[in-house]
């Protein structure tokens, strides 16, 4: 019996993650659109060193 309630619990946190996982977005960012970037451009260029 205690295997049972386990597996059912168990079974239940599974099923929890993958609803939430698949769910849809509840972020509420702004419809704002594309942002232009105003930054500086790099004057040289960047040598990485391995």
């Amino acid at each position: 019996m205690k295997l049972m309630k386990m597996m059912n619990e168990l079974n239940s946190f599974f099923a929890e993650a993958i609803a939430r996982i698949f769910s849809p977005n509840q972020d509420a960012y702004p419809n704002v659109g594309v942002q232009p970037y105003s930054g500086d451009p790099i004057e040289a260029q960047v040598e990485l060193k391995w």
